[in-house]
Formats: structure tokens, sequence, C-alpha cells
């Protein structure tokens, strides 16, 4: 997600820019896909990535002090792989988002058919519509306006679990594990999509005004909030709606506690958090677009705008043409989910194993060594989904490969030109 830092932040306003990198509009629906996996057994999915979330999220807060670099993961991958390898990483998070954008506007278009009656498919349309055309116009949602749309979505889920807590039902805990361990790592996969964004933490530290403590505060206050989230999220959702939950559980949740007056609102919320959420990724991805091309991952025609103040129309058009088949055919949210999540997920696990290579030996490197062996666990849960980042990567190896051959056979014109 991109967005906008503040010189000589404070540890709080840090935390606030790092939960909006993790928490997104994903966590409307998750709770739904993580149940309908695993059952009630869902909850050691959710506390299993959590765990995973500590030494990743401390990796790259401790990268970010000492290598400070808006580059993006991409960037320090390629400092501890080479060139090759940081343009197969650009390509799992440019390649995942034309999927994981239209899971988001999907999820949006969930919330307004539950609330208002409208076409599902319809809504995601319009919410997808309505980002191009912004990012188009060369508008951005301000940072400030994405740490506001953060903070509705933590209103919203906080509102959700207390009004709701009060209505829980041991019995609906029962069976635990209908699906058993299978079910488990099934639901962490799809969990995977709510687990990303850390990765944020690395491009913040010289905003702070404490350079030397500011981020790993920022870092360790993030946490908290998730893991006190997820877990509220996830536990009373179970108890209160039972395994077999709506797809909407919040609108649910809100509604037990609050009454029918909840729907409405909630149904608004959503759509403001999920265009929020689209709008801003895509921008994020244009950009990244015209990086890679410029680096030679992409043809160079499509680095055309990438300077700062201009738009990437090249590279919003590739976006866009992409955007357009998964829309299309688009009959899966919970397919959506994880492939959108083993891309995110290769892209951490890159990143730590980039931190590993980087860190000089000690607590810190030894963060990154749980990390990325954890990490690499987590990606396994991905399973039949890999084989999406497999295929961006032999995307990238092509594209890398056609240009080299374009370089050489410039320079042999040249040299047969020049008679030498």
């Amino acid at each position: 997600m991109t967005q906008q830092t503040y010189a000589h932040m404070t540890a709080g306003q840090g935390a606030a820019l790092l939960v909006g990198a993790v928490l997104g509009p994903g966590m409307l629906v998750l709770p739904h896909l993580a149940a309908s996996a695993a059952g009630p057994a869902s909850v050691l999915a959710w506390v299993g990535l959590l765990a995973l979330s500590v030494p990743v999220a401390l990796t790259f807060a401790a990268l970010g002090a000492r290598h400070s670099d808006g580059g993006g993961v991409a960037s320090f991958v390629g400092h501890a792989f080479g060139r090759h390898a940081s343009a197969v990483t650009g390509w799992w998070f440019f390649g995942a988002v034309p999927i994981g954008t239209v899971a988001g506007a999907l999820v949006g278009g969930q919330y307004v058919e539950a609330c208002f009656g409208l076409d599902g498919t319809l809504a995601a349309w319009l919410i997808m519509i309505a980002a191009f055309a912004a990012n188009a116009a060369g508008l951005r949602t301000s940072g400030r306006l994405q740490i506001g749309f953060v903070a509705v979505l933590v209103a919203l889920l906080t509102a959700a679990v207390i009004s709701a807590a009060p209505h829980a039902d041991a019995g609906n805990f029962t069976p635990f594990a209908p699906h058993g361990l299978a079910g488990v790592a099934s639901a962490a996969g799809v969990l995977m999509f709510a687990f990303v964004g850390w990765e944020a933490a690395s491009h913040l530290s010289a905003e702070f005004e404490d350079r030397t403590n500011g981020l790993v505060r920022a870092t360790v206050v993030t946490l908290a909030v998730i893991a006190v989230l997820y877990l509220g999220v996830s536990i009373t959702s179970l108890g209160v709606l039972g395994a077999d939950m709506t797809g909407a559980p919040l609108t649910a949740m809100l509604e037990t506690g609050l009454g029918g007056a909840a729907r409405p609102v909630t149904g608004v919320l959503a759509l403001l958090l999920t265009f929020g959420a689209v709008n801003t990724y895509l921008a994020g991805a244009a950009r990244l677009g015209a990086a890679l091309a410029r680096d030679g991952a992409l043809p160079g025609w499509f680095a055309a705008g990438g300077e700062p103040g201009r738009t990437p129309y090249r590279s919003l058009g590739l976006l866009a043409a992409l955007c357009l088949p998964v829309l299309v055919w688009a009959v899966d949210l919970d397919l959506l989910m994880r492939a959108t999540s083993a891309c995110l997920a290769a892209v951490t696990a890159a990143g730590v194993a980039a931190a590993v290579r980087m860190l000089p030996a000690g607590r810190h490197r030894n963060t990154a060594v749980v990390g990325t062996g954890m990490s690499l666990v987590a990606l396994a849960f991905c399973g039949v989904y890999l084989v999406v980042p497999a295929v961006f990567a032999l995307v990238a190896a092509a594209v890398l490969s056609a240009g080299r051959r374009r370089s050489n056979a410039t320079g042999s014109r040249r040299t047969d030109k020049n008679g030498i």
C-alpha cells in the first residue's frame, strides 16, 4: 500500500500507518472464509499467523533502521540476491494487484448486496471503474484520508466485537475441528491475505523523530493492535454466528448487538473502505509497473509517466487490461484471495530472506532466520496456489531475457554500423 509519510513522525503516527498497511477490507470477509475451511479450529490459524507476524514484523523494522530505502521489498531483494530476484519479487506484487483488488471489490460488493440489495457483482464493477477513473484523473487518496479509513475499520471491528460478544454461545465451538489439521492449514492459506504488509515498516525509519527506537515502538504497538482485533473478531464471530456464518459476518455481528439500524451504516462503511484500499493499491501498482519497466522487468514502453508528479497511464492501462478478465471470470472470492495470498506471502518470504543476508550477525539476524523459516512454512500452506507466483516468476524471467536479447541486438547493429 502506498502511503504518505510525515517528517518527524511519532511512534503513534507510525503505528497508524503500519496498521493501515496490514489491516484492510479483507477482514470484512476473512472470518467467514477461514471458518468455512476449518470450522472453529480456524482460531488456531489466526493464532499461528499472529505468531509468524512477530519475527517478520521485527525483522522488517530492523531492516528499515539499518537500510532506509523507499524502493520496497524488491529493492532489498535486489541488494541481497541480484537483479533477477528483484524482478521476480516485483512481479509477485504487481501480478497480485489485479487479483487482489478485484477480490477487495467483490468483498465490498458482498456487503453492498447484503445491506442494500444491489447486485454484488455490479457493485464490484462500479468500485473498480471508480478507482481507475480516480487514478487516471491523477487523484490520490491522501495519507491522512487513508488513516481515516483505517480508523473507521478499527472502529467497525471493535464495535462488532463489543456489541456481539454478550450473545456468544459456547456450543458454536463444537465440533472444534471438523476438517482436522488439513482444514487449519487451508484456513491459514486464505488468512495470509490479512497478514501481509509488514514490509512497509522497512520504508519508514527515516521519518521518525527517534530513528533508533521509533520504528520498533511503532511495530510493537501495531502487533498489539492487530492481535487484539484479529483474535477478537475471529473468536466472537465464531461464538455468535457459528462456523456456517454468513459471507458478511460483520454486518451480522453488528445486527446481533445493535439491531437492524447497523445494516445500512455497515454497507456504506464497507463501500468506502473497499474503494480506499482498491484506489491505493492501483496507484502503488501503477508506479511499480513503471519502475519495473525502467529496470527492464517490463517492456520499456510502460515506463512513461513514472516520474514524481506524473501519472503512469501506460502502466495503469496494463493493470486495467489485467483486471478485466479477472472481473469477467471471477466466480469464487475464496480462490482470488488465496491466489493473492500466495503472491504476497512469497514477497514477504523473499523480504525476510534478504534480511538474513543484509543484517549483521546477532539478535536481529537470528530473528530474521526464524522469520524466514516461519514464512516458508506459511508459504507452504498456500498449497496448489503457489502455481500463481511460480507463473509470475516465469513471466519476469521471460521479460528480462527478452530485454537482454533486444539490448544485445541493438549493440550488434551499432557495432556493424560503425564498422568495429
